[in-house]
């Protein structure tokens, strides 16, 4: 993955941040079979719930579980499997404000990611949900874990798909939240410079190739990335830069699965998995799975491969 990030620097003309925007868009395309599945078998959702920094759809009955998507990612991300999780459960589609088309509402002012999980745990505790599982990709992956730490009630188990605990260490592995502030501020800077301009072409291909490895996806990656607002996409990529949690990782009960995708083209499973480890290695009680030939979307590149492994997660 380090490699994957300097290759990407060293062969691009494009500024770092369409480069770390391509290791977190929005992505919620599957393939043709899942698409069909998906519309033939829409679940009826509620009317969506307004907060200040998400809004969440919920569809079908039984068991709850969230679903918490990455940076400008919408809700769209886990349409492959909502179909099924409905069947028996009821789900929990989050979506941040800004992202997906949507307005920005409170994620124009700093603290994006503290007030998604303020905005979780008033929606959880309202409805007395109690624990539930919760499903984070990417930055949604940090959500869901910091949601653990501030509200270990509010978590039963968490599946964080392809999510550090501290991002910071693909730059440089001795990375500090200090050291890396002033490399996170010149990328939040130049994404917000994007916002209210077309959206570079340029970048929703750097975006698309990056993320996702079929042809018939990459569209529809570069086309949800230019929906999302880039001021709060710069905020919060700022806030997921500057944000380390492995110090909070023993402090969290709730059993944790992260699933990693990995080609041998990026380092080989055997690498990737290595990086990973280190970082959960403070967890008491954290799996951590290979997925192969998947890129940073798994839910995209390996659709039935993802469908079972969350099966498996909710048990």
């Amino acid at each position: 993955m380090k490699r994957l990030l300097a290759c990407a620097c060293r062969d691009s003309q494009l500024p770092w941040a369409a480069i770390l925007i391509a290791l977190f868009a929005a992505n919620g395309s599957f393939n043709h079979a899942h698409a069909a599945r998906a519309a033939a078998a829409a679940p009826v959702a509620d009317p969506v719930v307004q907060m200040e920094h998400i809004s969440v759809q919920v569809v079908g009955r039984g068991s709850p579980v969230f679903l918490i998507p990455g940076l400008s990612s919408p809700r769209a991300t886990w349409g492959g499997v909502v179909p099924e999780l409905a069947k028996n459960h009821r789900v929990y589609l989050v979506q941040v404000n800004g992202f997906g088309g949507d307005e920005p509402g409170g994620n124009l002012q700093p603290g994006i990611l503290d007030g998604i999980v303020g905005d979780l745990h008033t929606l959880i505790t309202s409805r007395k949900l109690g624990a539930v599982p919760v499903v984070g990709h990417s930055m949604g992956g940090l959500v869901s874990l910091m949601l653990a730490q501030a509200h270990p009630g509010d978590v039963q188990k968490a599946l964080i798909v392809d999510a550090l605990p501290f991002i910071g260490t693909l730059f440089a592995p001795a990375a500090t939240t200090e050291s890396i502030k002033p490399q996170a501020e010149m990328m939040r800077a130049q994404m917000v410079s994007l916002y209210g301009k077309p959206f570079p072409d340029q970048v929703g291909q750097m975006i698309a190739r990056q993320n996702a490895l079929r042809p018939a996806s990459q569209a529809q990656v570069a086309g949800w990335s230019a929906k999302a607002d880039m001021r709060v996409t710069g905020q919060a990529l700022y806030e997921d830069m500057t944000t380390d949690l492995r110090p909070a990782l023993p402090k969290i009960a709730a059993p944790i699965t992260v699933l990693v995708p990995w080609t041998d083209a990026r380092g080989g499973e055997q690498q990737v998995l290595g990086l990973y480890r280190a970082q959960y290695a403070g967890a008491p009680n954290v799996t951590i799975r290979g997925v192969g030939d998947s890129g940073h979307f798994i839910m995209l590149d390996q659709p039935a491969v993802f469908e079972r492994a969350l099966m498996t997660f909710l048990g």
